[in-house]
């Protein structure tokens, strides 16, 4: 008989208030994935390397699309920068829910701060939200989930004064997103040396990052961002599966196969961290990769909430779903921790076969979100009667 572990939810924030330093030996070395050099050095440098692109993306009010990809050597859309979004300051609050499901292992790691420069220690020059958060899905065991969870706070904001002279221009955003990038890769290549961590073990990764009016998403893997937009769901991110074209067509012209929906027969993923029995020696171009796509929007009154979570929920619900599910939560009882575990208690209803981790966060105040979703009037089918029916009936209303 299989028993269920309990159903783990939290109040409190998933990550330890000191964590420790990253403890490898880095060496001057050249990883290239995508056909791109990008040069890796010790966490204590100041140096940035250069990426071969970066998507920078708006969201349209009335299409749940992303309008814009532009490189690194444009100026991010005027949009993203100017307009409504500048008047409107995201109120940040989340709940959290893990479970077991009915696997025999919780691989599942995640991270949840809604006060980042508070976690960090510090304070802004004009006070603006800050909040991360991030979803880890392990395979092949929990250590490469775990690992990257633990220094996830060192790998992402180890310039804590870039963080703190954030002012919401292009420059920052692409400081930003270089040192998102910065932080996968290196984690990939900790991953490598960590002696811990078995080569075959490896996880998906998922942060969003918000800051002031600007939402940052950063993903590697089949973990899912959503944005509620006035109802409406928007993906933040793209599951990297091989069932995803622009995937698969990288991974076949890397050297890589596709068989029977895993990448080289193995792993249902075509990004992760770790797994560096999958990948090509260092140098060298790997159909698997661990460097993330980036997705940056402004943030205006119409964004209500963000739900991130590993791929046990977006297996058996889609992203309109699992949007109107906490949508339906917050309208009575405004609690993200309790849509939390509403969403993962549907996952379980409708049989998912994974672990289970959601992140509700809010970005808006509950009454915007029940102004926008008026009660909707309930509608009749008409239907017609046959002769012999409306004959039946006149008799019975005239008592014969």
């Amino acid at each position: 008989m299989i028993v269920r572990q309990k159903m783990v939810t939290e109040a409190e924030i998933m990550c330890q208030q000191s964590i420790p330093m990253l403890d490898v030996k880095y060496h001057l070395r050249v990883a290239q994935e995508h056909a791109v050099k990008v040069d890796v050095v010790s966490p204590s440098s100041n140096v940035v390397p250069v990426f071969a692109h970066v998507r920078l993306e708006t969201v349209s009010a009335e299409t749940p699309c992303f309008e814009s990809v532009v490189s690194c050597s444009e100026m991010i859309e005027d949009s993203v920068l100017e307009s409504p979004a500048t008047k409107f300051i995201p109120n940040v609050r989340s709940g959290c829910c893990m479970d077991i499901g009915p696997r025999g292992s919780m691989d599942d790691e995640h991270i949840r701060i809604d006060d980042l420069a508070g976690h960090l220690g510090f304070v802004f020059k004009q006070p603006i939200p800050s909040a991360f958060y991030a979803v880890f899905d392990g395979h092949g065991g929990p250590d490469a989930a775990a690992f990257v969870k633990n220094n996830a706070m060192r790998l992402f904001f180890e310039d804590a004064d870039m963080l703190q002279s954030y002012d919401a221009d292009a420059v920052s955003l692409k400081r930003l997103e270089d040192s998102h990038r910065r932080a996968f890769l290196g984690a990939d290549l900790a991953l490598a040396d960590e002696q811990s961590v078995c080569s075959s073990c490896g996880t998906t990764a998922l942060t969003a990052l918000v800051l002031g009016r600007h939402l940052m998403v950063a993903n590697a893997g089949d973990c899912r961002a959503v944005l509620c937009r006035r109802g409406l769901a928007v993906d933040m991110s793209q599951d990297h599966r091989p069932s995803y074209l622009p995937e698969l067509r990288r991974v076949e012209e890397l050297g890589g196969f596709i068989d029977d929906g895993y990448l080289n027969g193995y792993l249902s993923v075509t990004r992760a961290l770790g797994d560096w029995d999958l990948k090509f020696p260092l140098g060298s171009a790997s159909p698997l990769i661990a460097e993330p796509e980036v997705r940056v929007v402004a943030l205006t009154e119409d964004d209500e909430f963000l739900i991130i979570g590993c791929d046990g929920i977006w297996d058996v619900m889609s992203s309109q779903e699992a949007v109107s599910l906490v949508r339906r939560g917050l309208r009575r009882h405004d609690d993200p921790q309790q849509c939390a575990r509403e969403l993962v208690k549907e996952a379980l209803r409708l049989h998912t076969s994974d672990n289970l981790t959601g992140i509700v966060i809010c970005l808006s105040p509950v009454q915007s979100i029940v102004e926008s979703c008026p009660p909707q009037r309930r509608r009749f089918r008409s239907c017609s009667l046959s002769e012999e029916a409306r004959n039946r009936l006149r008799n019975l209303l005239e008592g014969n």
